[in-house]
């Protein structure tokens, strides 16, 4: 347009009109640039919003202006609380969180906190995890004496904890919640307040309706290591577990799996279960090592 006004117009007023050009093209439409979708973060057992600095410095260095919120909520002691109490305390959180972003939003959970966010996906109706990244999670359960369990029945072991933790009382805490012990599985079926539940091993009214809801998910991504330590047996991470032998028994040979209660197969076979393996790593460094991150959850930080 310059140019033909410069054809009919006198050079000198192209040179007046020249210092309005840094105004034309700020007016002119900016360019579309791609946004990183938010990132929810939920901890653990015994953690808090501190222990992700480290994971929240990755995100920020390689997803610049991503929104990444880590929920403080049930932290330390309370931890312990049922899990049940904690699904619909981070349940509030996330909600307006997802409400913000229409495209969708990634799910870090580490620990006892990918309990917590499998329950959020299978009670929400209409969530929008595009990314349930499930970090070093006892997802088919826990049976292992582990120094948390020591600090909290310190007259138990592994073998005798099942009369605790499948009694009403127990069951008030969260460890007991997830609690599955491979020799008492009708004790286990009976008694579980919460995993056997979200699991579908057990009737229930909402079990349709749940798996429903968990299939939403865009990508499940299960990270896990032989290193660990504390989830025992390490690939409960994986949906794998004992059977009455203590044999490790794959997810895929899992009757979860088979039976298809909670949707694993169906996402297995689009596609959208991502297993990723790293040795080497215990279970408290999960959320800070570099290699992992770049490894196992970068990649689906859409």
């Amino acid at each position: 347009m310059l140019r033909l006004w410069g054809q009919r117009l006198p050079a000198a007023w192209v040179l007046l009109l020249l210092p309005f050009l840094p105004l034309l093209l700020l007016a002119a439409p900016a360019p579309h640039r791609a946004s990183y979708k938010p990132v929810i973060v939920v901890h653990g057992l015994f953690d808090s919003s501190y222990s992700f600095r480290h994971l929240l410095e990755y995100i920020n260095e390689t997803h610049p202006g991503t929104v990444v919120t880590v929920l403080d909520l049930f932290d330390g002691r309370e931890s312990l609380r049922p899990l049940w109490e904690q699904v619909q305390g981070f349940r509030e959180a996330v909600v307006p969180i997802m409400a913000k972003a229409p495209q969708g939003v990634h799910l870090i959970c580490y620990s006892q906190g990918g309990l917590v966010c499998r329950a959020l996906l299978s009670v929400m109706d209409d969530h929008n995890v595009d990314s349930f990244i499930s970090l070093s999670s006892p997802q088919m359960g826990q049976y292992g004496d582990t120094d948390y369990l020591k600090w909290l029945f310190p007259t138990s072991m592994r073998s005798n904890l099942y009369r605790i933790c499948y009694s009403p009382w127990g069951q008030e805490f969260s460890i007991c919640n997830y609690w599955h012990d491979p020799h008492h599985d009708d004790l286990y079926l009976n008694a579980s307040s919460f995993l056997a539940l979200i699991n579908g091993e057990r009737d229930h009214p909402n079990a349709t309706v749940w798996r429903k809801n968990f299939l939403r998910v865009g990508h499940l991504v299960l990270i896990g290591g032989p290193d660990d330590g504390v989830i025992t047996p390490w690939q409960s991470s994986f949906f794998g577990f004992y059977d009455a032998n203590e044999t490790v028994l794959e997810m895929e040979e899992q009757l979860v799996y088979l039976r298809d209660s909670f949707g694993l197969k169906t996402l297995l076979a689009r596609g959208a279960i991502v297993r990723c393996p790293m040795a080497g790593i215990s279970h408290t460094a999960w959320h800070s090592n570099r290699t992992l991150y770049e490894t196992c959850i970068e990649p689906w930080l859409s």
